[in-house]
């Protein structure tokens, strides 16, 4: 038997672990121990949404502090779990909450700046999801793909300020996000501008 690769269950557990949230919301709405269903579900896809965006940005802080690659493998998965919860996170208010009424969705966005910003966000993850398979990294090509994921920046911190925007008493959580959101992102720029090593001049 040939030796088993290190971390080979790696991106299943993780998916498993990202889908582990969604299968207790279901349980506790079948169980109709919520008060307010729409309201918490709505609440907890959000979170979920910034809590997986907010992992898939450690993983390459993870690998710049303690030069462990593993994380790098999963950042894909992170990724799109974040799109996911965000995509349900918009369907119940668009559904639910808005009744699929898109003038009432283009009043709310007017009127309440924190949904826009939220609005932002998601449809910035969008076509990073689209973007995620390897046939159209494949098309687009590494350089313009890296650019495009970029973005990915602007969604964390617009995912943060509606959040923070979103909680009108206690604004520690959100406060605590946006902490790790900056650290993460610092951790990122002061490696950007360490000044690079030299290559070596060849030898006569």
């Amino acid at each position: 038997m040939g030796k088993a690769k290190p971390f080979q269950w790696l991106k299943q557990g993780i998916f498993l672990g990202g889908m582990l949230p969604l299968a207790i919301l279901l349980f506790r709405y079948m169980s109709g121990v919520m008060t307010d269903p729409a309201a918490e579900t709505l609440n907890q896809f959000g979170m979920l949404a910034l809590l997986c965006l907010l992992s898939s940005l450690a993983c390459t802080p993870m690998r710049l502090l303690f030069g462990w690659t593993w994380p790098l493998r999963v950042r894909k998965m992170l990724g799109l779990l974040s799109f996911f919860y965000a995509f349900m996170h918009f369907s119940l208010y668009f559904i639910v909450s808005q009744e699929a009424n898109l003038a009432v969705v283009f009043e709310d966005l007017a009127k309440r700046p924190f949904i826009l910003i939220g609005f932002s966000a998601f449809l910035i993850l969008i076509p990073l999801a689209i973007t995620s398979t390897n046939r159209r990294i494949a098309r687009l090509g590494a350089a313009r793909w890296q650019k495009l994921h970029r973005l990915v920046y602007a969604a964390g911190i617009l995912g943060a300020v509606h959040f923070f925007m979103r909680v009108k008493l206690d604004v520690v959580e959100p406060l605590i996000y946006g902490g790790v959101l900056a650290f993460l992102l610092g951790v990122r720029l002061i490696a950007w501008l360490k000044p690079k090593p030299s290559a070596r001049p060849a030898a006569n």
